[in-house]
């Protein structure tokens, strides 16, 4: 039984007896989750991410000044999501350096260059372009394609765009 209902819950990564990603997954599977910001020494990207992905809104590293963790707690509270300035810069930097470490998750069975291949086919690009841009021959090209549409289990390149594009491909 729930006895209280936070506005918003600041929690650390290192908990005396835990782990506070653990309590974060926790809060956040709750049927009414309570916002979670994150105030915490580590600036670790490994940590940022987890956070973010266990369901914090927030990410702060502790030595914030007092109105940044002001501002954080009542953004978060109010169901938006907040940064400080040294972690918003590092998430841009990891989302944009993760799109090809991204598409091989997202389509596990493709081959990292596959999936560089399949990027580049939902940009748009023929086989000759992709072809010059990967500095291969075109054939090499149109086997990889072969073998993505097998992978995917599509038949035209069309629906191969269609499903890069779904999971966020090809828009760099």
């Amino acid at each position: 039984m729930i006895r209280h209902r936070p506005n918003v819950v600041i929690m650390d990564l290192s908990l005396p007896d835990g782990s506070g990603l653990e309590a974060v997954r926790r809060l956040c599977a709750r049927e009414q989750p309570p916002p979670v910001l994150m105030l915490t020494m580590s600036d670790d990207d490994g940590n940022l991410l987890a956070a973010l992905q266990a369901g914090a809104r927030g990410y702060l590293v502790k030595g914030a000044g007092r109105e940044e963790v002001l501002h954080a707690v009542r953004t978060v509270a109010a169901g938006g999501a907040v940064f400080g300035g040294e972690v918003a810069g590092r998430i841009a930097a990891l989302l944009a350096g993760a799109k090809m470490r991204e598409a091989g998750q997202l389509f596990p069975d493709l081959t990292a260059r596959e999936a560089e291949v399949l990027d580049l086919v939902a940009r748009g690009y023929d086989n000759r372009r992709i072809a010059r841009e990967l500095v291969v021959a075109e054939k090499t090209v149109r086997n990889h394609v072969t073998h993505i549409f097998e992978k995917l289990h599509v038949a035209t390149r069309a629906e191969a765009v269609a499903r890069a594009r779904d999971m966020g491909l090809g828009d760099g």
